[in-house]
């Protein structure tokens, strides 16, 4: 079980959705309750944009595994994904918001959101992280707030999210 998860977790990863939810699929078949299994097949709906599945298959994951890694980054995953729903297409918006006023806090933080939508993941945790450096305490830690849905989504071992925090520490705590 645990070799087909990272092969389905690796196929996520690469894209390849329809191959990852068709071996989370079966690990389910042999463990309905699999919560690395459940929270994958989530990923791949929301890979597929199909938020609707993806909160049906979160819906029915046992209570007993609501705090497992798997589950709450595909919960974290959802919430982006409902969050910045047709965000992507106001890219240009909200850049030239930017360009009239670079404190226009609430422009950055839909930027990053618009971004993250559009895939652009490491664009969105530059601009959460620049909005944190100019006013860390703007719509009570907001950005803050939505770096740790990033990171809860992307996992703890994802490149990107360790970096982050990094760079989120050293502004939080120079």
């Amino acid at each position: 079980v645990e070799q087909a998860l990272e092969q389905a977790d690796a196929a996520l990863a690469e894209g390849d959705a329809g191959t990852a939810s068709a071996i989370y699929g079966q690990v389910l078949q042999h463990e309905p309750e699999n919560a690395a299994a459940i929270g994958g097949l989530a990923r791949c709906h929301l890979a597929a944009g199909d938020l609707a599945r993806a909160k049906e298959i979160l819906s029915r994951a046992p209570a007993e595994a609501a705090n497992a890694p798997a589950i709450v980054a595909a919960r974290s995953a959802l919430e982006l994904a409902e969050q910045s729903a047709g965000a992507a297409g106001k890219l240009p918006e909200f850049r030239a918001r930017l360009e009239r006023d670079a404190n226009d806090h609430e422009a950055r933080f839909e930027l990053a959101n618009a971004l993250y939508a559009a895939g652009d993941r490491e664009a969105a945790v530059d601009e959460l992280l620049e909005l944190v450096r100019r006013n860390r305490n703007w719509n009570e830690e907001a950005a803050r707030k939505q770096l740790v849905k990033l990171f809860e989504a992307m996992g703890p071992t994802d490149p990107l999210t360790l970096s982050a925090r990094r760079r989120l520490s050293s502004l939080l705590f120079s």
